[in-house]
């Protein structure tokens, strides 16, 4: 009898049954912001709009790449906006020392980001360094590593802003204005990001070993996973994905003070949590980030076509649906 009624059980809802639909919760919340704003605006759909909200996706989009790793691990990087300010401030400062020498312009670029490519990495290490060797909360670190980069780009500038030299300009914007089959390079990058760190989370060991620390710390210590290396890593991960993205920002208004990157974390978090990561770790997915980072900058284009909002309340909006988020989570877990 009951397999029976089993059989009787029409064979699309079968299919509907196995679709993932807590998976796909931020892609359907994507299409449904594009069929409002087609609706508020005629041009919400057109290529240049499209264009220039996947271009400044790219920025918080490749810095949630790397918060990626750092949350599903168990941890939390609240210092990435202030990082970005410090990593800016010292690139244009090295950049323009070098270009009163021989040097040309294009060797002053490609040394300027080599030059915050290692340092994003050596941030990222002393944030992870200090939060497994020295045992201290991750939320405390880099709270504290905020203060210390804002402080130091705002040291760097001497209160004011860091200006880059118009002779690298020329030869460093097309890395954010150029084009290539097209499509702006920026969202490239985001490309080639995103889907490098796919492959890294989801398809190699030091990704099943993120995600079982997050799962169970001590477990995966007693699985002689090295817990400490493994949690170090995503945080230099997170400080290569802040380069990135910084190489990027810097040829678009060519300077930097403290005020720059101001929120970046809120957006990067914001981004996972959107994106379907859990916040106490363990669980996510790569292309769920990437699909929050759009969200939240379809979010912000949205909020500056219609007047019902103002633009000025995108912080809040942000805050808001981390809020939503998170409830939403544990609702699923029900906890």
């Amino acid at each position: 009898m009951a397999r029976s009624e089993a059989a009787a059980v029409p064979a699309w809802r079968t299919r509907l049954a196995r679709i993932p639909w807590q998976s796909l919760t931020p892609l359907l919340g994507l299409a449904l912001l594009l069929v409002i704003g087609s609706m508020i605006h005629p041009a919400f759909l057109t290529p240049t709009n499209i264009f220039n909200v996947l271009t400044r996706s790219a920025f918080i989009g490749i810095i949630a790449v790397g918060a990626t790793f750092v949350i599903i691990a168990g941890g939390i990087d609240l210092s990435v906006g202030s990082m970005a300010a410090f990593l800016a401030g010292a690139m244009i400062l090295t950049m323009n020392a070098l270009v009163r020498g021989d040097m040309t312009p294009l060797m002053v670029v490609l040394i300027g980001v080599g030059m915050v490519l290692v340092a994003g990495l050596l941030a990222g290490a002393a944030n992870g360094i200090t939060i497994t060797r020295g045992r201290i909360e991750a939320f405390i670190v880099t709270l504290g590593t905020l203060g210390i980069f804002r402080s130091l780009v705002t040291y760097l500038a001497d209160g004011g802003t860091i200006s880059l030299d118009f002779a690298i300009r020329g030869v460093y914007r097309p890395v954010f204005f150029g084009t290539f089959l097209g499509m702006p390079i920026p969202i490239w990058v985001f490309a080639a990001v995103a889907i490098t760190g796919a492959i890294l989370l989801h398809r190699t060991r030091f990704g099943r070993y993120v995600r079982a620390i997050g799962s169970n710390r001590e477990v995966a210590r007693y699985a002689a996973v090295r817990v400490d290396r493994i949690r170090t890593l995503t945080y230099v991960i997170q400080g290569v994905c802040v380069a990135i993205a910084v190489i990027l920002y810097v040829p678009r208004l060519g300077s930097a003070s403290g005020s720059t990157g101001i929120l970046w974390e809120l957006e990067a978090i914001a981004a996972v949590i959107i994106g379907g990561t859990a916040l106490k770790g363990g669980s996510g997915h790569i292309w769920g980030t990437v699909v929050g980072a759009i969200l939240l900058s379809f979010i912000g284009n949205v909020l500056n076509l219609t007047t019902a909002i103002s633009e000025y309340l995108n912080g809040a909006v942000q805050g808001l649906i981390i809020i939503g988020a998170v409830f939403l989570q544990r609702g699923r877990s029900g906890r």
